[in-house]
């Protein structure tokens, strides 16, 4: 694989950001060191690596980090532009795909967060209601913005964007029965799914199911996650969930 010597990757097992990271790396070709990261006992490396908010992934690249699975992943598009484009050539199309992949962000990894949160079977039936009303015009958004979900070989951005949270939508499905995406619903989400899950790129950092397993039940049972889940401090984000607290399994 094409890349450099010195490209470090912090990262948590099951972080669906860190493994969009590792997908895009992947796609583009790049090998890279991976260092796991326990973060209820941050490294210095990493407070050194992103102070501002103290989360994984960062990437390291000659020394430099860069921080945010989508900055890091428009870094490596641009650094290593002698692989395939993650985005589409034209203007106009990576305008829409970056459109695409920060609803992805803003509205569903929230939304289906919630159901993960919810404390109730009531309030967990609410909830996916809700995460399929975000869902719906996505359909429309695979044609403009996949060529994978086409038949193509190429994962692109949006791929990655949607593709990296397909693990935890698993494990919903495990914990609770849920189906966020499937044929009677979403057919061409659920055939872009089967696809999507199929790949060397998705195989290759899809996390075990136990591990996903456990950690969402730290999160269900931890304080923090119970102070987020009863709204009585406003002092994180959905991102912080997965990016802040500790995974408890060791690096792949």
């Amino acid at each position: 694989m094409a890349g450099e010597g010195d490209l470090q990757l912090l990262g948590g097992l099951v972080s669906p950001f860190t493994l969009r990271v590792r997908m895009a790396l992947h796609v583009k070709g790049v090998s890279y060191e991976y260092l796991e990261q326990d973060l209820w006992d941050k490294s210095e490396l990493l407070l050194a690596s992103n102070p501002v908010h103290k989360k994984v992934p960062v990437l390291i690249h000659a020394g430099k980090p860069i921080c945010e699975s989508v900055a890091i992943v428009q870094y490596v598009d641009e650094v290593w532009a002698s692989a395939p484009s993650l985005l589409p050539a034209d203007p106009y199309d990576r305008a829409v795909t970056r459109f695409w992949a920060a609803y992805v962000d803003d509205k569903l990894f929230p939304a289906w967060l919630a159901i993960l949160r919810a404390a109730t079977e009531e309030e967990r039936a609410q909830k996916l209601a809700a995460t399929l009303a975000v869902l719906a015009p996505m359909e429309e958004a695979f044609s403009a913005c996949s060529a994978f979900s086409s038949g193509g070989d190429s994962i692109g951005y949006f791929d990655l964007a949607l593709g990296c949270q397909l693990f935890w939508l698993d494990a919903l499905r495990e914990m609770f029965d849920v189906m966020v995406i499937d044929d009677g619903r979403t057919p061409p989400l659920a055939a872009w799914t089967e696809r999507f899950l199929e790949t060397e790129a998705a195989k290759m950092v899809k996390p075990p199911m136990s591990s996903m397993l456990e950690y969402a039940g730290q999160l269900r049972e931890n304080r923090i996650f119970a102070t987020l889940n009863t709204g009585l401090l406003q002092i994180a984000t959905p991102k912080i969930v997965f990016a802040e607290l500790p995974s408890s399994s060791s690096a792949p």
